[in-house]
């Protein structure tokens, strides 16, 4: 696939994701996938700290509200000063946590979505089969006063891309990038388990298709 080199951009400064009101529209917008950021050959390398960086999710159905964190293994950015020009990060689906539950209820919820039951693994996320979820930056830019981050979204081999409000700053040798929470439908990555949108007959025994995402990653200066 042709790579192109996106303008570099001023970075807004940083602010912390918020959760916005029940009726604000934070689905991303989502497409097919496009083309890959390149960064020019001046510009520095900054490797996620994993363990600093973490992926926040929310999930509802009718008789309540799950949440969770998800981790990476890896993942770069590229920078010119304060400028970034492209980047790449790998989530790790084995990393799954819930963190609205305890004990026995925990481990099920856990199990479930990852895929680890047998007779159940294609329910959600099949974790043995798709270790990895990636994003790959397509471009960034300026929308109603906010910095609008896009990139592909590859999850179970299906890769589509998507756009949600980011800020990022650099400070010395350490870059930050902290996402507004937005929404995405995971019917559209064949997460389908339990989709009124795909199943008739569900009646209120539905899981909403939407999952709220909140994004936190720190990087350094390799």
């Amino acid at each position: 696939m042709k790579k192109t080199i996106f303008n570099l951009f001023m970075i807004a400064g940083i602010t912390m994701a918020t959760v916005g009101c029940k009726n604000e529209n934070k689905e991303a917008n989502t497409e097919d996938a496009q083309e890959v950021a390149i960064a020019n050959t001046e510009a520095f390398e900054f490797m996620v700290d994993t363990t600093a960086s973490v992926i926040e999710w929310k999930g509802e159905k009718p008789t309540g509200t799950h949440t969770g964190t998800i981790k990476l293994s890896e993942g770069t950015f590229k920078a010119n000063d304060s400028l970034v020009e492209s980047g790449t990060f790998v989530v790790d689906m084995k990393s799954l946590e819930v963190t609205d539950l305890e004990g026995e209820d925990k481990l099920k919820l856990e199990s479930h979505l990852m895929g680890t039951v047998k007779g159940k693994e294609g329910d959600f996320f099949n974790v043995e089969k798709y270790p990895n979820t990636t994003f790959e930056v397509t471009g960034i830019s300026q929308k109603d006063g906010k910095t609008i981050l896009q990139g592909n979204l590859t999850m179970k081999e299906e890769t589509k891309n998507v756009e949600f409000p980011v800020s990022i700053s650099m400070n010395g040798d350490t870059l930050k990038l902290t996402s507004d929470s937005f929404v995405i439908d995971r019917t559209k990555w064949g997460v389908n388990y339990g989709s009124k949108s795909v199943f008739d007959s569900l009646g209120d025994k539905f899981i909403n298709d939407e999952i709220e995402l909140t994004i936190n990653l720190k990087a350094y200066k390799a």
